[in-house]
């Protein structure tokens, strides 16, 4: 967005300035136009109350390095033309003369070469201070052929050619060059158009990262907050639009939380209160005489106790306000490695590289213990790797079992399911592991997925994002 801005506001300076020139050139052209039909006409007065003997010294005396005045028999300009420019401009002489009737003519004319007028560069150099009147013909002719603009310090000049016919009969000639202000102008004007622009793009870079900080604030915000992390409210700044952005996304958050708090202690309420009825059942049962039916019914009373006891452990662990912070992954697995090791599981660890995670560290130690536990549990062992990939962490878990198919591989995260085939109940599973450890992944933003694992077994892969906080 700053650099769409810059660029714009870049092509705006060179258009304004591109356009500034423009006028400037056809202003400064049109007074010099007016200065030179205001100067003809003082000199064709001049010269109509002058002995002809004199003429033409007079004319001679009045030219100047910019306009060259001289009489003679001819017309140095052409037949007088029919544009409406050539019109406007003998309309506005005659203005100036104070004769309607007086003969003119003239040739406007570009010229891309230096000089456009019909007398030698020997007399223009003296007109300009240049003492080189020495220097060959040749070699002036040679200038004017590479276009040689000898420091006059103007750019594709303009070409005027006047004549006016005066009471004796003979031509006033009018040899003249209309350019563009020598360059020094351009310097200060160039200045002030950078100085101008600098200022405006530092003006925009300011307001765009003024507006762009609470969306930068809030997107940094929302994604701690799908990591499960506990974020405050974010301040209301910024625009209008980013103002009731935050303000909803303050609104839900706390609707979230809400329910989140909500739901945990009503599921924690319900696991304690069935703690009563469940041993009151078991001490009625050991008043049953059927031994085996009385077996049967504890056998059931016990797994409706360890359902209750799991899930209230996990409410209870999700009430629990652990802060949120930097985990260096690959140090938390292989230190949960080594504590379930010493328990007799046998599994291997490694890592290929550190991988740092923002995370509640107790509650990643419980996903993946979960998940290690049920691969040694149902898989004989587990195999743990570690590695950063791109933005990601990842973590996978192998085992040698029979593997879990396909179709079962989704509804295996389902609470309290097990599947018969590979899970049985004599091994005292009650089916929260792998829903609690997904639940717990993906309050992180992460995710987990089931496959087939080289050795035939499962393969468990983690993915958590990396950190994105700063050093």
């Amino acid at each position: 967005m700053i650099a769409g801005n810059l660029v714009a506001l870049t092509v705006a300076q060179i258009i304004t300035f591109a356009v500034f020139i423009d006028e400037r050139r056809l202003a400064v052209r049109a007074a010099a136009r007016t200065q030179v039909l205001q100067r003809t006409a003082s000199v064709v007065r001049l010269l109509e109350n002058t002995p002809r003997a004199i003429a033409e010294k007079i004319a001679t005396q009045s030219s100047d390095p910019w306009i060259r005045f001289s009489v003679s028999d001819k017309s140095a300009a052409g037949a007088a033309g029919d544009r409406p420019q050539d019109w406007a401009l003998r309309r506005n002489f005659r203005r100036y003369l104070n004769q309607d009737d007086v003969e003119v003519r003239m040739d406007v004319h570009a010229s891309e070469g230096f000089p456009p007028l019909a007398f030698s560069r020997r007399h223009m150099s003296r007109w300009f201070g240049n003492h080189d009147d020495d220097r060959d013909d040749d070699d002036h002719d040679g200038d004017r052929r590479h276009g040689h603009r000898g420091g006059y310090g103007f750019h594709a000049p303009l070409g005027l050619t006047l004549s006016v016919r005066l009471n004796d009969r003979r031509w006033l000639n009018v040899e003249t060059l209309v350019a563009p202000p020598p360059p020094t102008w351009a310097l200060p004007t160039i200045s002030m158009a950078g100085g101008t622009a600098v200022a405006l793009i530092i003006i925009v870079i300011v307001l765009v990262r003024r507006a762009a900080q609470p969306l930068q604030n809030l997107a940094v915000a929302a994604d701690r907050l799908g990591r499960g992390e506990d974020v405050k409210s974010l301040p209301v700044s910024g625009p209008s639009e980013v103002r009731q952005t935050t303000e909803a996304f303050n609104e839900m958050r706390e609707r979230l939380q809400r329910f989140v708090k909500d739901r945990t202690q009503m599921l924690a309420a319900i696991s304690h209160d069935l703690r009563t009825p469940i041993t009151a059942l078991r001490l009625r049962a050991e008043f049953i005489d059927d031994k085996e039916l009385q077996a049967k019914i504890l056998r059931t009373l016990a797994e409706m106790q360890a359902i209750t006891e799991a899930t209230l452990a996990f409410a209870r662990e999700y009430a629990e306000t652990e802060a949120s912070r930097r985990v260096d992954l690959a140090s938390l697995i292989e230190s949960l490695c080594a504590d379930l090791a010493e328990t007799g599981l046998e599994l291997s660890c490694s890592s290929a590289n550190n991988a740092l995670v923002d995370g509640r560290p107790a509650a990643l130690r419980r996903a993946f213990g979960n998940l290690i536990e049920n691969a040694v549990t149902y898989g004989q062992r587990a195999r743990i790797e570690n590695f950063a990939s791109d933005n990601y962490a990842v973590v996978t878990i192998e085992d040698d079992g029979a593997g879990i198919p396909a179709a079962d591989r989704e509804r295996i995260f389902e609470p309290f399911v097990r599947l018969e085939e590979s899970r049985s109940r004599e091994t005292g599973g009650i089916g929260l592991g792998l829903a609690i450890a997904r639940t717990l992944i993906r309050a992180h933003g992460g995710d987990i997925e089931l496959s087939d694992a080289s050795s035939g077994g499962l393969r468990v892969t983690v993915t958590m994002p990396l950190s994105i906080r700063s050093n």
